[in-house]
């Protein structure tokens, strides 16, 4: 599968770390040019990859990303929304204010709808392409005082890649949703820890109170390359028959099937 991707052209958003590092080194192993971006330039700069600098949250830079890659590479085979993060603070609904919703559901779902929208049109006239949004877990099981504006942000996302899929399956292109659960990214174990501070405890007692709270099987962290893994392989021709369908990475955490 080294060169599976040769000759495609993949975006990946948020891909200069974690999760989406993982997954543009894992698409540009296996052949593919691969576009991150982000906002701003990682300090130890992008080796191999074309960047685009771009505040997702902003309206316009879906249309100027998807003007750049157009002009550059005159198609788009893959997108991976990734770019997304809890933003919104503890401690339930009373701690949540208007802004923390906007904010969550801006990052975390109206990203993924604009990119979408202004790609897909390259996508149908190529007859072609695979979208996959990277949701959660936290999406089916939300965890009231963590999670709250995040979760319903990421279960909208789940419910439009469906429609989207059913939308867009008889013009040839395929729609998936990749649901991680706890990942040892630097984003999580910051996340623990400002928990840990505001808390008054230490990171070990709250990392095992969440994973206690969540309920992995599995007892760990999921590595980001363990989430890439199963994004290339639903980009790729061997789940060419796979769309609309959300697959979760979390160690056996969801209590359903």
């Amino acid at each position: 599968m080294d060169s599976i991707f040769k000759g495609q052209v993949a975006l990946v958003t948020g891909g200069t770390k974690g999760i989406g590092k993982a997954i543009a080194d894992t698409l540009k192993d296996k052949g593919a040019e691969v576009i991150v971006t982000a906002r701003n330039t990682p300090e130890a700069g992008i080796n191999g990859y074309y960047f685009i600098a771009a505040d997702l949250t902003q309206p316009e830079s879906a249309e100027m990303i998807a003007k750049e890659i157009i002009e550059k590479y005159g198609r788009i085979d893959i997108i991976v929304n990734n770019a997304g993060a809890n933003l919104g603070p503890g401690g339930g609904y009373a701690a949540l204010s208007d802004e923390d919703w906007y904010n969550d559901w801006q990052l975390n779902f109206m990203t993924a709808v604009r990119i979408n929208k202004a790609l897909l049109p390259t996508m149908i006239n190529q007859n072609s392409g695979s979208i996959i949004n990277i949701s959660t877990g936290a999406a089916k099981q939300p965890i009231w005082d963590m999670t709250m504006s995040y979760s319903s942000a990421k279960a909208a996302l789940n419910a439009y890649s469906k429609a989207l899929a059913s939308e867009l399956g008889p013009k040839g292109i395929r729609v998936n949703v990749v649901s991680p659960g706890l990942v040892k990214t630097t984003l999580m174990l910051d996340f623990i820890e400002n928990i840990a501070a505001s808390s008054g405890s230490n990171f070990d007692d709250t990392f095992k109170a969440i994973m206690d709270k969540v309920g992995v099987p599995l007892n760990r962290m999921a590595e980001p390359l363990e989430v890439a893994s199963l994004v290339a392989f639903l980009a790729s021709p061997e789940a060419k028959y796979i769309t609309g369908t959300n697959y979760s990475v979390d160690g056996g955490a969801s209590p359903t099937v």
